[in-house]
């Protein structure tokens, strides 16, 4: 097996937590239990299974600090949504985006801005035909 292993798709709640760590740039269990889980009304031993599963997945890693295991992220959050959002398509929309973008259409409530990001995300698609990775 190959020592790049694909990283492996989360959860609404450890997406948050992993966005939490990211912002801080890196967190202690209890530094994460206290600014992130308690607002939630999470325990210290929820955080650190959720920060464990988060480096299980490849999303965080740890390094011992004096005495005390220090996380940081290995993939950035949007990554992690991307790999949620493909996730989401492959196993709910069976692999095809044509209902969200019918949800998206259907959307009574749509900001100018997320239309404005909509649109430059379709110029970027079509701009991006043709090209191969």
């Amino acid at each position: 097996m190959s020592s790049q292993r694909r990283v492996q798709s989360i959860g609404d709640q450890e997406l948050a937590l992993l966005r939490f760590v990211d912002e801080a740039g890196h967190a202690t269990v209890g530094q994460a239990a206290e600014r992130f889980g308690v607002p939630r009304g999470l325990a210290r031993s929820t955080v650190l299974t959720m920060m464990e599963r988060l480096r299980k997945k490849r999303h965080l890693r740890r390094r011992l600090v004096d005495g005390v295991y220090r996380y940081t992220p290995s993939t950035a959050p949007r990554a992690a949504v991307r790999q949620a959002v493909q996730s989401f398509v492959d196993r709910t929309l069976g692999g095809s985006i044509t209902p969200f973008v019918s949800y998206l259409a259907e959307r009574e409530h749509l900001s100018d801005e997320e239309l404005v990001e909509l649109q430059a995300l379709v110029t970027k698609l079509r701009r991006g035909r043709g090209r191969k990775d």
